[in-house]
């Protein structure tokens, strides 16, 4: 078995739901295992969902049902490189339930966790050799909520 690193995600009781969802949304990406409790236990019965398997982009995931304890915040959030505007808006519909959180492309989902919809043109535009290109693409990404591409695009520019 290769060895890696799984980034176990905390929920409170919620975990097959987000990693169903969250799998439903992205390519390459599917629930691999549910495991259920043998039996009781302080915050839970026999049968609960105690942890889920998810793969997310080809990459692994836990997500384990904590309880009510600890809640995610934005000091950790998943960067999904996307293509075309389309897929912004898809994945930034799906995934943004707090519209007012929603700031340079990061939305918040029903679960509380961040995720940033990158267009990989503004990754490569911010790279831009030339500095003023990149100053004007990063004073208009400063500016959306969510990440337009023509304006991007048109910012590099100049325009």
């Amino acid at each position: 078995m290769p060895k890696t690193i799984t980034p176990c995600l905390w929920f409170d009781g919620n975990a097959e739901e987000a990693a169903r969802f969250y799998a439903s949304l992205l390519p390459d990406s599917h629930v691999d295992a549910v495991l259920r409790a043998p039996s009781d236990y302080p915050s839970g019965k026999a049968g609960d969902v105690l942890t889920v398997d998810v793969t997310l982009l080809g990459r692994p995931f836990l997500g384990l049902n904590g309880g009510p304890m600890f809640k995610f915040t934005e000091a950790v959030s998943f960067q999904i490189p996307v293509e075309t505007q389309a897929e912004v808006e898809r994945l930034s519909d799906a995934l943004s339930s707090v519209p007012e959180a929603e700031q340079c492309g990061w939305v918040k989902d029903r679960f509380g966790l961040s995720w940033q919809i990158v267009p990989r043109q503004l990754t490569a535009l911010l790279g831009d050799p030339d500095p003023a290109r990149a100053r004007r693409v990063f004073a208009a990404m400063m500016e959306m909520k969510r990440i337009d591409i023509a304006a991007i695009e048109q910012a590099a520019l100049g325009g």
